[in-house]
């Protein structure tokens, strides 16, 4: 990886070159295009919405740093995404103080919330607006589910639906991190949502027919965002094995389906190498072989297909405590690990009683070993995280 400072960032990205970030009013242009020295970046076309965005945006639920957020404004990067719950609020809050001096038709922004009761929902929404600082969002998910029935609920969609009438967002959507298909699926046959953010990686076994549930949306004017495009970002626990991903972005990316992609970005290194994923699709001999050998290793991206919980005999959400430790180890983000683990429900080494464990991985991780390393995080004071 090349070593950037913010200074050297700054000068090589299209901020550089062009002197400064504009957008219309109607989103009809992401990117600067006022001078000629500027390099191109390629934009697509958010599904039915008509918002034209560069094909890699920003995933913020890692970042604190403003000047990091600035820094991807300038470089020509126009979506920033965060959720309600990320980093207990300080991400909105953060994004909210920063986008206070920015025109608002110079960024589209999107957040989510679980999916609640009526009243905390509208709760969660208001809130985040506050910390946003804004009247209305571009996009507001409702986050993760992983079942069509979710997805389809009447309730869910008609508090969904509100949101978007009554002017809180300008469109609304649904985020998930597995059974992927299943829910796209969904999304198409509600009639009602307009984007779906959904995990696809080259790691996942499933992702031809990931693939071919994003094209079905796509058909359907559906807007498709892409995440979890790094597969965890390591493919150990000691991270002396990261994953390209360079190459792991545009693998997502060549498929012209998909309109963006929302990379967690916490460097000004990883933001540099966004930009230029953004104006250069094209993968080196290098690239492909970085991939080819990480699809050999078991890494730490669990792609949630839950044959583990029906052979636990406790049910735990073996899924989404795999995604917990991922973001400790391959995301470097304990904190963010122990969050999860907090909100799952799951106590401090829930398998300390069971002598043998019955569940056999689909990607032979040692689950039992995965599950009592992560739940640890659950009684870890704020502190010493921070």
């Amino acid at each position: 990886m090349t070593r950037l400072n913010r200074r050297a960032f700054l000068k090589n990205t299209v901020a550089g070159a062009s002197g400064a970030f504009l957008a219309t009013p109607a989103f009809a242009r992401a990117v600067p295009s006022h001078d000629d020295r500027a390099p191109k970046l390629i934009s697509r076309t958010l599904g039915r919405t008509g918002i034209v965005l560069p094909i890699v945006s920003m995933g913020v639920m890692r970042a604190d740093n403003p000047a990091l957020v600035k820094a991807a404004l300038k470089g020509g990067i126009v979506h920033l995404d965060t959720a309600n719950g990320y980093q207990r609020g300080k991400n909105e809050e953060m994004l909210g103080e920063l986008l206070k001096d920015y025109p608002r038709d110079s960024f589209v922004i999107s957040t989510k919330i679980p999916p609640k009761d009526k009243e905390e929902m509208m709760e969660m929404v208001e809130e985040s607006l506050e910390r946003l600082r804004l009247e209305r969002v571009d996009i507001l998910y409702l986050h993760g589910p992983s079942k069509r029935d979710i997805v389809l609920d009447p309730e869910y969609m008609e508090i969904m639906k509100g949101f978007k009438t009554s002017g809180k967002t300008r469109f609304i959507g649904v985020s998930t991190h597995q059974n992927e298909p299943e829910v796209i699926q969904a999304v198409v046959d509600s009639g009602i949502y307009d984007v779906v953010l959904t995990a696809i990686n080259f790691k996942q076994d499933h992702h031809a027919d990931v693939k071919a549930a994003i094209a079905s949306a796509a058909k359907a004017g559906v807007g498709v965002v892409a995440m979890k495009t790094m597969a965890g970002g390591y493919l150990d626990k000691a991270r002396t094995k990261p994953v390209n991903c360079t190459a792991a972005l545009k693998w997502v990316l060549q498929d012209e389906n998909v309109t963006t992609a929302i990379p967690g970005v916490t460097t000004f290194d990883m933001l540099a190498e966004n930009v230029r994923v953004n104006e250069d699709l094209t993968m080196s001999e290098k690239e492909k072989a970085d991939l080819a050998y990480a699809g050999t290793e078991n890494g730490l991206y669990c792609q949630g297909c839950e044959r583990c919980v029906k052979e636990c005999r406790k049910a735990l959400p073996i899924p989404g405590m795999m995604r917990a430790y991922m973001y400790a180890y391959g995301y470097g983000s304990p904190a963010l690990g122990r969050d999860l683990v907090r909100e799952l429900k799951v106590a401090s080494d829930p398998c300390r009683d069971c002598r043998d464990c019955p569940v056999v991985c689909s990607k032979a991780f040692d689950v039992h070993e995965r599950i009592s390393d992560i739940s640890r995080l659950h009684d870890v004071p704020e502190e010493f995280l921070a």
